[in-house]
């Protein structure tokens, strides 16, 4: 984030309509669900430019304000977000077996 708040990067957790996946690697859908909430849309304001790590829209970047009103899995309640993200049942990435590791470590 930029010391003057006109722009933060959100790497894979808050992208541009969506977010990063929480079925591997540790992941936690009420735990990101509520760093976003808490770490993003409470402190930021909404003028704050997102510059995510992946763009799967085709937008160069949104604001916190247009995620907070127009993303349709960070809109939901915690409860109803679990559930969306758990029931993606989505392919494992072609690299996760290397890459997970060498993330970890």
């Amino acid at each position: 984030m930029l010391d003057d708040l006109s722009m933060v990067f959100t790497g894979d957790a808050l992208l541009i309509r969506g977010c990063g996946r929480t079925d591997f690697q540790g992941g936690c859908a009420q735990r990101l669900h509520e760093s976003v909430h808490r770490e993003l849309y409470d402190r930021l304001p909404d003028h704050c430019k997102v510059m995510p790590a992946h763009d799967y829209q085709g937008l160069p970047y949104s604001t916190i304000g247009e995620e907070k009103a127009l993303n349709p899995r960070l809109t939901k309640p915690v409860d109803q977000f679990v559930v969306l993200m758990d029931s993606l049942d989505l392919p494992q990435p072609e690299l996760i077996d290397t890459a997970g590791p060498a993330n970890l470590s």
